[in-house]
């Protein structure tokens, strides 16, 4: 465990560019992707401002429709200047927040958890400052959608491919909690999309997610 204990957090969330977002969601939304991926993104942010332990979004896009949208409703909107995916985001927001704030934590969030609440995130980052770094995984068990990290220590994140195995092998603490439903549900295919409206949506994924499966065909 580590001294240096965070009383507060700041929220890293990367976005892509709105037209190259949600691929696996493409057949679903159609034209309205771009739309969709935004409205899971303004869902997410929303949430995370809610959450007492996250002092701060920082959001890393150079997307500017989305970059004008999450900056509306409160986040701290930075360019991605390394331009080298999502991890290299998540550092570049990191030096970032590290260089402003020193005393907070660092929480990498994932941007497309439209069932998320304020006090699943507030949960997971008061469990979280109990280590130097940790992450809680998604709902199929081998991804992850937080990953944290305390002031002072390393930042490592390695999302992606079996980021779960991977944040682990690196030292970082998994957080097995209860009643975090909607913070493990990230949205990347139709079924994770129906699993998240089980949970009850954020109020600007949820009209056009109903009107999406409502016209889709079954299976899809």
């Amino acid at each position: 465990m580590t001294d240096n204990v965070p009383s507060t957090w700041s929220v890293l969330m990367p976005v892509k560019l709105l037209t190259q977002a949600k691929s696996r969601l493409a057949e679903l939304t159609g034209p309205r992707r771009a739309e969709f991926a935004l409205a899971l993104a303004c869902d997410t942010v929303t949430a995370a401002l809610a959450s007492g332990p996250a002092a701060r979004v920082i959001v890393i896009t150079d997307d500017q429709v989305a970059a004008v949208a999450l900056a509306a409703l409160g986040a701290l909107v930075i360019p991605d200047e390394p331009r080298a995916g999502l991890n290299a985001a998540l550092r570049h927001g990191a030096g970032y927040a590290a260089a402003r704030w020193p005393r907070s934590g660092r929480a990498a969030l994932s941007a497309d958890l439209p069932a998320l609440r304020p006090a699943e995130l507030a949960q997971a980052l008061h469990a979280a400052a109990a280590w130097p770094s940790a992450f809680v995984a998604d709902a199929a068990g081998d991804g992850t959608t937080l990953y944290t990290a305390g002031p002072g220590a390393a930042f490592q994140p390695v999302f992606g491919l079996a980021s779960r195995a991977r944040h682990a092998a690196g030292g970082a603490a998994e957080l097995a909690l209860d009643g975090i439903p909607g913070l493990r549900r990230d949205v990347d295919t139709p079924d994770d999309l129906r699993g998240a409206t089980g949970l009850g949506l954020g109020p600007h994924s949820a009209p056009l997610a109903a009107e999406l499966l409502r016209c889709a065909p079954r299976g899809r």
